[in-house]
């Protein structure tokens, strides 16, 4: 079975920084892409930035040059370095990646279960 695990979230000023990470575990093949998304109240969830198993990246034209998006394959993690937080990035952030798991031969997405960040004004 394979798990995403996120981490990281909290409460955080205007302006400050954080930093997500999230960690694959269990019987896993390879991992394709990997991604972080988020959704605020009453709102759908968005993609906010994207790696591929190269390390090519995309991200939200609301956090570009703010956000950046790295991986670690050796650990099988993903992190999102957040900087110069606004209010308007207040949601739960979710990891996302495409996993091939032992004993098949094609990926599956998962999800974690979410961490929020809380920016205040």
């Amino acid at each position: 079975q394979v798990q995403l695990v996120e981490s990281g979230g909290g409460l955080v000023q205007t302006g400050g920084s954080l930093r997500l990470s999230c960690a694959a575990s269990g019987s896993i093949s390879y991992i394709n892409a990997m991604g972080w998304y988020r959704q605020a109240p009453g709102k759908q969830r968005e993609m906010v930035a994207h790696i591929s198993s190269g390390g090519a990246t995309k991200y939200a034209d609301s956090v570009k040059g703010r956000f950046t998006i790295s991986r670690d394959n050796a650990k099988n993690a993903v992190y999102l370095q957040m900087t110069t937080l606004k209010p308007g990035d207040t949601a739960v952030y979710y990891c996302n990646a495409n996993i091939v798991p032992l004993l098949l031969d094609y990926g599956v997405d998962y999800w974690g279960k979410g961490t929020l960040v809380t920016v205040s004004s």
